[in-house]
């Protein structure tokens, strides 16, 4: 499983969302989960971005369709990271 980094910002919609239904935040990870991928860590965050969230895929492909999916709905904005842990990048340089 290849990590990723999804940096969620909620729009208005979304934060009217949440502030109604906070469980709706559990029940879009299930949806991840749906998807083909898994919601492994998740902070709710100060600055410019709402969450953190650190997610398993098996691929860019699992991982750019739960982007769009969660995207399309129009209640947050997603920047989606991959991430390398630092003893395989410094394999790399070697």
């Amino acid at each position: 499983m290849t990590t990723f980094i999804l940096l969620s910002t909620l729009s208005p919609h979304g934060v009217g969302t949440l502030k109604a239904n906070p469980e709706r935040l559990k029940e879009v990870n299930a949806e991840i989960e749906q998807m083909g991928a898994r919601v492994v860590q998740q902070w709710a965050v100060l600055g410019p971005y709402d969450f953190v969230n650190i997610v398993e895929a098996p691929n860019e492909k699992v991982i750019a369709r739960v982007s769009l999916e969660l995207g399309a709905r129009g209640t947050a904005h997603f920047q989606t990271l991959t991430a390398i842990p630092v003893d395989e990048f410094l394999a790399m340089l070697r």
